[in-house]
């Protein structure tokens, strides 16, 4: 409310009173207050107040007659107001809340366009940081290392090298996206409960903004592997590869984001997340062929599988060549190690476009699950 002021002037005295609000100058006394400050001295006629002290009582009894019905009524007309102002917009709140969401796309744009400033400033310091880009950077050298310049014609080695980097990029993305929703959950609650934005507009700016954080680091650890390792040296081939990691590590993060939104507890998050991503890992088809029939149906669901076969297939197709190569189709070469791994790993593989189907699949559907598990939040 805006300042309110009374002018007297009662017995050739002027005085003005102000104030927030007409209640505070009559609670606090403030009128009388100030009509005898500065030593209690009124100038009336040249004369002291200490020389007539008529004059006070006078003043008293001029106020209660002339003022203060006035300044009754208008004070009872202000509260009148205030409680009718109060009760529209508590009957209107929960109808603005209902109708946060339905705004002009140029809105949903707004609010968009500054949460995505927002994430991007906040996850580039977390994204990379020193001791998520040194253990990266010393997973590919290791890894470049260990598989230096492969031999083709060792296929388990080279499978166990693809089988690494399905693993490697399976759990980190997915146990660090884990912590993003129960991490914000009290800022989320209490910005989304005074109506700053929508869900839809929160949701989708974290998943633009982590799409450039999260697909740089596994390029430079494909960059460094990859050459080092000597896989299949063409460009095509390479950037083929990269796309399939790029790919696995965005549906890895939906997995993490899905499982952080529907516990929203950060330690029991991790701890499903973990469990998950090694089954995922056991049921990937490097370690065991041949399932019980009981846990079979897990590889079907595994991220892991799915990108593996895309990685095997970018680098050996349907194995012929391969094959041909280790003389597979001789009966006395036919027992040999890497012929085995050719026949089930390479040869006998699911076809590409269903690995690809289904990493999309998965890619829009852990997302979906995330944003419908955090509308069950109420604000």
């Amino acid at each position: 409310m805006g300042e309110f002021a009374i002018t007297y002037d009662a017995l050739m005295c002027d005085f003005t009173v102000s104030g927030d609000t007409l209640e505070e100058i009559v609670a606090t006394g403030q009128l009388l207050e100030i009509l005898f400050s500065r030593g209690g001295v009124c100038q009336l006629d040249g004369v002291s107040e200490r020389d007539k002290p008529s004059v006070k009582q006078s003043l008293v009894a001029s106020y209660n007659s002339l003022l203060a019905p006035t300044v009754r009524a208008a004070c009872m007309e202000t509260s009148t107001i205030s409680t009718k102002e109060n009760g529209f917009v508590g009957s209107h709140s929960s109808k603005e809340h209902r109708n946060s969401d339905r705004i002009s796309i140029s809105s949903w744009f707004n609010q968009f366009s500054i949460l995505l400033q927002r994430s991007l400033r906040e996850r580039k310091h977390e994204s990379f940081n020193t001791s998520r880009v040194f253990q990266v950077i010393m997973a590919a050298v290791l890894a470049g290392l260990m598989w230096w310049h492969s031999d083709v014609k060792d296929v388990q080695d080279r499978l166990g090298l693809l089988f690494f980097m399905s693993i490697f990029w399976g759990v980190f993305p997915s146990s660090n996206s884990v912590f993003v929703f129960p991490q914000e959950r009290a800022i989320f609650v209490k910005e989304r409960t005074s109506g700053m934005y929508t869900l839809s507009s929160y949701f989708m700016s974290r998943i633009v903004g982590d799409l450039p954080m999260e697909l740089i680091l596994p390029t430079i650890f494909l960059s460094v592997t990859y050459w080092m390792a000597g896989l299949k040296t063409e460009v095509g081939a390479f950037l083929l590869t990269l796309l399939v990691l790029l790919g696995y590590v965005l549906v890895s993060q939906g997995l993490g984001l899905a499982l952080g939104a529907a516990i929203m507890d950060a330690k029991q998050a991790s701890t499903i997340v973990t469990i998950t991503m090694l089954a995922f890992v056991l049921t990937g088809g490097f370690y065991v062929h041949k399932l019980p029939s009981c846990i079979a149906w897990i590889k079907y669901i595994s991220t892991t599988f799915y990108s593996y076969k895309l990685l095997i297939y970018v680098q050996y197709g349907e194995g012929k060549r391969l094959s041909s190569l280790l003389g597979c189709s001789l009966p006395h070469r036919s027992d040999r190690a890497s012929c085995k791994f050719v026949e089930q790993d390479v040869a006998g593989q699911i076809r590409p476009a269903v690995s690809v189907s289904v990493l999309l699949f998965m890619f829009v559907g852990y997302r979906l699950l995330a944003y419908l598990a955090l509308r069950r939040i109420k604000a």
